[in-house]
């Protein structure tokens, strides 16, 4: 049971994100609904209140494209909440269009990455003072086929929908693997989890769903190997409940980690190298000062 404890989840208005809400609110968990679209967002939560029966469910704003406003919902969860007990960073996108967020990143590296990058950061000590606390990045298998270039992190010479995606979920992983080295002793825990092939609106921008053909002739046959927003959540509903969890890390994703790294070059350059990185091109604009000379990773 999850009875006095806070959950955030962003993206959690549709999909694997809503479906995560549900189950950890019938278990009794304080929710916070972390989205971009109110309208979405407000109907998702009477959905899951008739549901669940649970009324301490909430929308608060969050545009994971927009640095100031994760900042402001930072601020607000840790002035408004004693305690944070869970993180799910849920919410992507998929193989957009080239769009760039508010501050001028790639859409997929500024949201799926680089938004729950700060996120993470800027909760990191109200995680620390509630725990035993977990942290859940939803990734993708899609990171084994992922690399860093620095020389076009944000995809501006040559842009590719699938590659820039899988490059957003490296980063991801690259990100879990060294934060849950820096929380060992703190009592909090960071897993990535691959949910599978889900049946979302995040493969809206793929050529299968624009296809008529495709999801007139193949659809019936496509939908019959994927797994339901309910199905796909549980990878995340586990990491988030259970009790073998509760100090330890994902083993399995570390593995999917290294075999694609040892491909691409040494792991620890390659991590070095990342960290180094964020914090020459991207501190100036995140102001994550506080954690400087405490951790390992800032």
């Amino acid at each position: 049971m999850l009875k006095g404890r806070t959950v955030i989840i962003t993206g959690a208005n549709t999909g694997i994100g809503k479906e995560t809400a549900l189950d950890l609110a019938k278990r009794g968990g304080r929710i916070i609904l972390a989205c971009r679209d109110e309208k979405k967002a407000l109907k998702a939560r009477k959905d899951i209140i008739l549901q669940s029966g649970n009324t301490d469910i909430h929308f608060r704003h969050l545009d994971l494209a927009s640095l100031k406003s994760v900042r402001s919902f930072a601020e607000r969860i840790n002035s408004e909440e004693d305690k944070v007990h869970v993180l799910i960073n849920n919410a992507g996108i998929m193989r957009c269009p080239f769009w760039k967020t508010e501050d001028g990143f790639e859409m997929q590296f500024g949201v799926n990455h680089l938004g729950h990058y700060l996120l993470t950061n800027l909760l990191r000590a109200k995680l620390q003072s509630s725990s035993p606390s977990r942290i859940i990045n939803v990734s993708s298998i899609a990171h084994e086929r992922g690399k860093i270039d620095f020389e076009n992190l944000n995809s501006e010479k040559d842009y590719q929908t699938a590659e820039a995606y899988a490059n957003s979920k490296l980063a991801n992983v690259l990100f879990n693997r060294e934060l849950s080295k820096e929380l060992q002793g703190t009592g909090v825990t960071a897993n990535a989890v691959h949910p599978g092939i889900v049946n979302t609106e995040i493969g809206r921008y793929t050529g299968f769903h624009k296809s008529g053909f495709s999801m007139t002739i193949l659809g019936p046959i496509f939908w019959l190997f994927v797994k339901s927003p309910k199905q796909g959540a549980q990878t995340t509903i586990h990491c988030a409940i259970s009790e073998d969890l509760e100090m330890i890390v994902n083993p399995r994703n570390a593995v999917l980690l290294e075999k694609r790294t040892k491909s691409q070059r040494d792991y620890g350059t390659l991590v070095s190298n990342w960290l180094v990185y964020i914090r020459q091109m991207y501190l100036n604009q995140v102001d994550l000062s506080i954690y400087v000379g405490t951790t390992g990773w800032l």
